[in-house]
C-alpha cells in the first residue's frame, strides 16, 4: 500500500512539473515569437536571453529553470532538479514527463508557432549538484 501510495505522489510531482515547463514555454512563446519581428532564429535567441535574464527561476519546489540556449532550430531548457541523482528515478522521470510534454508541445495552441517552424525542444536535467540526469527532446517527428 505504501508503494501506491509513492507511486501516486511521483506521478503527481511529475505531470506538476510538466504542466509548469509547458506553461513556462507557452508564455516565452507567445511573448517572443508573436511580438517580436525578425527570423525565427532571431527570435529563439532574444527568447533565450530573456530567460537567462531571469534565470536562475524556481519553477516549483521541484525543479529549477536554469536557462536557456538555441543552436538551429533547436530551443534547449536547462533544468535543475531538487534532489539528487541517487534520489532520482531516472527511468521513472522520463517514463512519465516525456509523454506529458510530448503531448503538451502537440495540443497547446501557444505552441502552434514552434510546430509551425518544426523546432525542435529539448529540456536537459541535471541533479541539484549538476550531475546530468536525463534529456527529452521534442522533435518534429513526434508534434
Amino acid at each position: 500500500m505504501e508503494e501506491i501510495a509513492e507511486k501516486s505522489k511521483t506521478q503527481k510531482i511529475l505531470r506538476t512539473i510538466a504542466f509548469i515547463i509547458t506553461f513556462a514555454i507557452s508564455y516565452f512563446a507567445v511573448q517572443y515569437f508573436f511580438f517580436n519581428e525578425g527570423t525565427i532564429e532571431e527570435q529563439m535567441k532574444d527568447a533565450a536571453v530573456e530567460i537567462n535574464n531571469i534565470s536562475p527561476k524556481m519553477v516549483d519546489e521541484y525543479s529549477q529553470l536554469d536557462s536557456a540556449s538555441t543552436t538551429d532550430k533547436t530551443f534547449k531548457y536547462h533544468y535543475t532538479l531538487m534532489m539528487t541523482i541517487e534520489e532520482v528515478n531516472v527511468d521513472v522521470l522520463t517514463k512519465f514527463l516525456r509523454p506529458e510534454i510530448i503531448e503538451n508541445v502537440k495540443n497547446s495552441p501557444e505552441l502552434k508557432i514552434f510546430r509551425d517552424h518544426k523546432i525542435t525542444m529539448s529540456y536537459d536535467y541535471y541533479d541539484k549538484n549538476g550531475e546530468f540526469v536525463t534529456n527529452i527532446d521534442v522533435t518534429p517527428e513526434l508534434y
